[in-house]
């Protein structure tokens, strides 16, 4: 959307969202069709445990390749140049990355908090030493400043899906400051009405930042109860509102990212009638979300069950495999027998 947005936060205590900003698109969906594929940016050459698997990461997008030299060029060398980081460690002349950063921060102090976000953040998926720290420095000045639009959220979304936490941070952080959204309980407070909207667009764009909010310390416990409550009290109508609205409370469980989060995803990927929340679940257990790998890994003893669980669709079993597989980067059959008892092996020897 392309709109500024000082302020989401009215005087009443409402929310100000006309024209509303959306939720992050197909954020933890599996399988190659995800349009999130389709946008992630390859942080590392190595696979890790937060990034798809090898297949899929064949058709991860080359659309944001060319973003870090056209940043640099646009910017006056703002990037710096990949060259001068090779330079012989005993050359007698001055530390040519020491003027390349002071150049920089200097380009970016004279951009627009708009570009700086955009620069950041890239820099931050490219892993480069201090964006992150320049993003928490600068993030709540941006606040009320920033206009989301598909090239912010392009970018939060590739952040989001980092196996950095710092950059999943920063991620957070500007999508909060875009959205105009203050770290205060009254701003939850908003937000949990707004969550009770008959407006379906309001609706899920308040589960998910109450999502966002709750993943930065602001009433954690009762954001992840309205959460689990609203995904239980939807889950028995039928009409494609409620459906979408379950699938945004499980994106929002998965944004909070705290252990007590993982039981009710596994409650809705076993329970909910839609095929589509069940996959967001399965996903936001195993490889979306804001969940540590150690918080991952207690999952596994359920998604096993689940894979020989005989009252559940074949699909479903095969997201559980899926998902074992994402958490603990094992290839092993899609076999329920192979997997209790790789996990009992690796139990007994301490891994």
């Amino acid at each position: 959307m392309d709109v500024h947005r000082p302020n989401l936060l009215r005087q009443d205590g409402g929310l100000s969202l006309d024209p509303l900003p959306q939720p992050m698109p197909d954020y933890g969906k599996l399988g190659p069709d995800s349009a999130l594929a389709s946008k992630l940016v390859l942080e590392d050459q190595k696979p890790d445990r937060r990034q798809v698997s090898t297949q899929r990461l064949l058709h991860v997008a080359v659309m944001m390749a060319g973003i870090g030299l056209a940043v640099a060029v646009s910017t006056s060398g703002v990037m710096g140049t990949f060259g001068e980081k090779f330079s012989h460690p005993f050359s007698s002349r001055k530390n040519p990355d020491h003027y390349s950063a002071l150049s920089s921060d200097r380009d970016l102090d004279r951009q627009k908090p708009q570009r700086q976000a955009e620069i950041l953040l890239e820099r931050a998926v490219a892993r480069t030493d201090g964006a992150t720290n320049q993003i928490e420095a600068r993030v709540d000045a941006w606040r009320g400043k920033l206009k989301w639009d598909a090239q912010l959220g392009e970018l939060t979304t590739v952040a989001l899906n980092s196996s950095d936490r710092n950059v999943r941070d920063s991620a957070i952080e500007v999508q909060l400051a875009a959205y105009g959204l203050s770290k205060r309980d009254s701003t939850v407070d908003a937000l949990v009405r707004q969550a009770a909207s008959a407006d379906h667009s309001k609706k899920i764009w308040a589960l998910w930042s109450l999502g966002l909010l709750a993943n930065r310390g602001i009433e954690t416990d009762r954001v992840v109860a309205v959460l689990t409550t609203h995904l239980k009290d939807a889950e028995h109508l039928a009409d494609n509102n409620s459906e979408d609205s379950r699938r945004w409370a499980v994106a929002g469980l998965a944004l909070v990212g705290t252990t007590p989060t993982i039981a009710p995803l596994l409650d809705a990927m076993h329970n909910d009638p839609s095929a589509l929340v069940r996959e967001r679940a399965a996903s936001s257990l195993a490889e979306s979300g804001m969940f540590s790998h150690d918080q991952r890994l207690l999952a596994i003893p359920q998604l096993i069950n689940y894979s020989e669980d005989p009252a559940l669709d074949a699909q479903t079993r095969s997201w559980a495999f899926v998902a074992l597989a994402d958490i603990t980067q094992q290839r092993l059959p899609n076999d329920s027998a192979a997997w209790r008892n790789w996990y009992q092996t690796a139990v007994a020897s301490g891994q």
